[in-house]
């Protein structure tokens, strides 16, 4: 059977017996999962992209749902500017300054919301693939928050 991989996690997961059939890592296709917006709403396209920017910077510098309080005393300024005890990009977009420290400390960073919701953590199983960081041989990446 060939499909997308996480329709493919869903059919085994509802299988009588999931655990005698496994999705194979190869992939035919690329079908990527991102957020979207309806056109016209630049204030919420913003957030949303600088969201995403966020969580996967949090998980490139280490910042994870657990550390997010006490990284955000720390000394590195890339972290502190991310977690809003520095700079104004929160105010820029008409959030708070540490909006991104509450997206966090809510939710984690990017891989552990991957984990908890499609991962290890999850029924589903999957493995991170493209999905993961570019300095583990995904595409992820983030643009520094300054």
């Amino acid at each position: 059977m060939a499909t997308d991989a996480s329709q493919l996690a869903g059919i085994r997961i509802a299988l009588r017996r999931p655990d005698d059939h496994v999705v194979l890592p190869e992939r035919l296709s690329k079908e990527p999962h991102a957020p979207s917006v309806r056109q016209g709403d630049d204030q919420w396209f913003d957030i949303v992209r600088w969201t995403m920017f966020a969580l996967i910077g949090a998980e490139e510098l280490g910042v994870t749902q657990a550390n997010a309080e006490a990284m955000r005393q720390g000394p590195n300024p890339g972290i502190r500017r991310l977690l809003g005890t520095a700079g104004d990009h929160g105010p820029m977009m008409g959030l708070e300054r540490g909006w991104a420290y509450d997206v966090i400390r809510a939710v984690g960073n990017y891989g552990e919301i991957f984990d908890r919701n499609l991962g290890a953590g999850s029924p589903l199983r999957l493995d991170r693939g493209l999905s993961d960081l570019w300095t583990r041989g995904g595409l992820m990446y983030a643009m520094p928050i300054r």
